[in-house]
Formats: structure tokens, C-alpha cells, sequence
């Protein structure tokens, strides 16, 4: 038994610098040129910059998804709608009014169906607040809120922070307001995955020295 147990030791000592190796700072992921601040306190930032009409975000989606429901304890998720140029600005205030009505959970991803499934088009205010409506929200809580002084200023974070994580499309990962990725870099969906828990682990232990 001592012996099996010396061989499974071994063989995932072996796993995790086969891991380690595989991971390279400049290939697989980049440092920010500037740290940014986080919001989630002691806990590790885990931020998506997204956009909803991008099908790469939505393939993401399912990935992130399952990754919540295992993810280590001390990492919080955090999302943010990219703004890379001004037409994405209507989807940004879309996910804002989501999350200024506490709607997030409820129609974040029927929202996401609703673009890439069904393929239907919600380009203004109107279709968005019909859309709500169709999904049981009041539809005047939906244009009050879309234009709102809480909402504008979401947008204005937003549209300050994208460049400063040094993203040239979405989705893009953000661990911990300093290190960088994506699906390309990573090698694929589950190898971000991977990635994420393997930057969180090495941004934690950062904290801590």
C-alpha cells in the first residue's frame, strides 16, 4: 500500500509541474503593463470582459458557467461589458440595467439566447424594454433604468477601464487586476479554465508574501 501510495504521490507532483511548464507568462498569458485596483476585497478577481453580441463571449459562456459552480472559495467573479468602440456602448447599458434591476441571474443568459439563438435583433431601448417585458420585468422600470444617473456611471467605469486592461477583443480574462488572457492564448475553452484557477492560485499567493 505504502509503495501505491508513493506512485500516486509522485505521478501528481509530476501532473502539476507538467502544468506549470505548460503555462508560460508572454504565451499563454501577459502581465498589465499597470496593475488596476479590484473591488472584491480579500477575495481574488476573477473579471470577463464580454460583449453580448460577440459569439465567442457566448460560446465562453457555458465554460464560465460550470467553472462557478467549482471555483475555489477565496476568487470572486466579476463582469464587465468591453466597450472597444461606441456601438457596443447599447449592450453595456443593457447588462447594467440588468444589474441596476437585480436581473443578472435572471436574464443574463436569455439575453445572450435571445442574440445568438434566436437570432432576433434588439437594437434600441424599445426592443429592449419589449424583450424585458416578454420575460415578466415592468417595462418603464426597464427605460428609467437604462438611462439612469446609477446606470451612466457604470457605462463611464466601463468605458474607462476597458483600455486600461489592454484588451484588443473579447471575452478577455482579468486575474486579479494584473494578468491577461483569452480563449486563443490558453490553447482552448477548458484550458482557460485551467488557466484561471492556475492565476488565481499564483496572484493569492502573491498577496500573502
Amino acid at each position: 500500500m505504502r509503495i501505491k501510495w508513493l506512485i500516486l504521490t509522485l505521478s501528481l507532483l509530476v501532473g502539476a509541474q507538467t502544468v506549470a511548464q505548460e503555462i508560460e507568462l508572454g504565451v499563454n498569458y501577459h502581465r498589465l503593463n499597470t496593475a488596476q485596483p479590484v473591488h472584491t476585497g480579500d477575495n481574488i478577481e476573477v473579471l470577463e470582459l464580454f460583449w453580448y453580441r460577440c459569439p465567442h463571449c457566448y460560446r465562453l459562456e457555458p465554460y464560465l458557467k460550470q467553472w462557478l459552480k467549482n471555483k475555489p472559495e477565496y476568487v470572486e467573479f466579476v463582469r464587465m461589458p468591453a466597450i472597444l468602440n461606441r456601438t457596443w456602448a447599447f449592450d453595456a447599458r443593457v447588462y447594467y440595467t440588468l444589474v441596476a434591476l437585480d436581473l443578472v441571474d435572471k436574464l443574463h443568459e436569455p439575453y445572450f439566447d435571445t442574440i445568438h439563438k434566436e437570432r432576433k435583433r434588439i437594437v434600441n431601448v424599445e426592443q429592449f424594454a419589449n424583450w424585458a417585458a416578454e420575460h415578466g420585468v415592468d417595462r418603464n422600470s426597464v427605460l428609467d433604468t437604462f438611462t439612469s444617473f446609477g446606470v451612466d456611471s457604470m457605462l463611464s467605469h466601463a468605458l474607462d477601464m476597458t483600455p486600461r486592461y489592454e484588451t484588443d477583443g473579447v471575452p478577455t480574462i482579468i486575474i486579479d487586476g494584473k494578468y491577461r488572457s483569452k480563449v486563443s492564448l490558453a490553447g482552448g475553452h477548458n484550458e482557460l479554465v485551467d488557466l484561471i484557477n492556475h492565476l488565481a492560485t499564483v496572484a493569492s499567493d502573491e498577496r500573502q508574501q
